[in-house]
C-alpha cells in the first residue's frame, strides 16, 4: 500500500481506536486496513499499536507518529489543491456533528444550495444531542450549544441563542398563564437532564445584577432529547426553556405561546469545535464558514 494510504489508515484506527470501525470507514477490508498499519511500522521501524482482542491502543512511539501523520496528510491535501485554484472543485468526505434541532431547523433547509455548489463533496451528518468525541469519532467539526467543558479542540465561537419560555395553549387553558416568578409554584415544567437521574435545577433566569438563579419547579416528566423536550411541550405537559430560533414559527402560528419575556434563562454560547491541525482541509475549511454563516441571523453576537 502507498504510504499516504499507510497513514490514512493509522490516523483512522488511532482515532477510532478499533480496525473495524476503521474499515468501515474508509470502506476496505478490515484485513486491508491492518495489512497497512503493519507496512507503516515496518517503515517505520518501530511498533504503533498496541493490539488485543478487547481494544486497541497507541505506543509511546505511536501517539509521537499520530500527530506527525495527521500533519503530513493536511500538507498533503493542501498540496494537492495548490495547483488547482481557488475555482478547484471540493472533493472528499466531511463528518460533522450538530444538535437536532439545528440540523432540522437551520442547516437541513439551506444544505441543498450548498451541496450543488459543490457536488463531488460527500457529507456524513450526524444529529444528535449526546456530545461526540470528534477525535475519537472521526469528527471534522462539530457544532455545540451550551458551555464547553475542557477540551484539547479548536474553538470557533460564533454568538449566542437568545432563550425563551413557552408552553401550549392547552396547558395555559388548564393551568392559567404565569405572570411572575412567584406564580411558576402552581405550574409544572417539563425537565431536561441529558443523564436521566440526576436532579433537575428548575426554572433558570438571570436576574438584575445578571446572575443566573433558579427557581425550583415541579413536574411530571423528564427527557434528555430536544426532540422530546419540544413534542412534551406541545403535548400540554408543561412550560419548557429552549433557544428563540427554533420557536418562532410555533409561536407565529399559535402552537405555542411565549412566557415570563422578563425571566429568561442565560443566552446559549453557539460554537464550532475542531481538531487541532496546523492546515485543515480546504474542503472543512469551506464548510465551517458556510456554516458560520448560515447560523449568523439566529444568533446574538457574544
Amino acid at each position: 500500500m502507498q504510504p499516504i494510504a499507510a497513514m490514512q489508515a493509522f490516523v483512522r484506527v488511532a482515532e477510532l481506536s478499533s480496525f473495524t470501525q476503521a474499515a468501515d470507514q474508509l470502506g476496505l477490508p478490515k484485513a486491508a486496513v491492518s495489512a497497512a498499519v503493519r507496512s507503516l511500522e515496518a517503515e517505520l521501524g518501530t511498533r504503533l499499536l498496541h493490539r488485543t482482542t478487547r481494544r486497541v491502543q497507541l505506543t509511546q512511539d505511536g501517539q509521537q507518529a499520530l500527530q506527525r501523520c495527521q500533519d503530513l496528510l493536511a500538507d498533503y491535501e493542501e498540496l494537492q489543491q495548490l495547483f488547482h485554484g481557488d475555482g478547484a472543485p471540493l472533493g472528499g468526505r466531511l463528518r460533522v456533528d450538530m444538535p437536532m434541532g439545528v440540523a432540522r431547523n437551520v442547516v437541513l433547509p439551506a444544505l441543498p444550495a450548498f451541496l450543488q455548489a459543490h457536488p463531488q463533496l460527500e457529507l456524513d451528518l450526524s444529529s444528535t444531542d449526546r456530545r461526540v468525541d470528534p477525535v475519537r469519532e472521526g469528527f471534522d467539526c462539530v457544532l455545540r450549544v451550551g458551555p464547553l467543558g475542557e477540551s484539547s479542540l479548536v474553538a470557533r465561537p460564533l454568538g449566542q441563542y437568545r432563550m425563551l419560555n413557552v408552553a401550549s395553549p392547552a396547558y395555559l387553558a388548564s393551568h392559567g398563564r404565569p405572570e411572575s416568578l412567584q406564580d411558576l409554584v402552581q405550574h409544572r415544567l417539563v425537565h431536561y437532564q441529558a443523564t436521566l437521574g440526576q436532579r433537575a435545577a428548575g426554572f433558570e433566569y438571570v436576574d438584575e445584577a445578571q446572575q443566573v438563579r433558579f427557581q425550583p419547579m415541579a413536574g411530571m416528566l423528564t427527557v434528555n432529547n430536544s426532540e422530546s423536550y419540544l413534542a412534551a411541550c406541545l403535548a400540554g405537559l408543561g412550560i419548557i426553556q429552549t433557544p428563540a430560533p427554533a420557536m418562532r414559527s410555533l409561536i407565529d402560528t399559535g402552537q405555542l405561546v411565549e412566557l415570563l419575556p422578563l425571566w429568561q434563562a442565560a443566552p446559549m454560547p453557539v460554537t464550532l469545535l475542531y481538531p487541532h491541525r496546523r492546515h485543515q482541509p480546504k474542503r472543512v475549511q469551506v464548510f465551517m464558514n458556510w456554516l458560520a454563516e448560515v447560523m449568523r441571523p439566529y444568533l446574538a453576537e457574544t
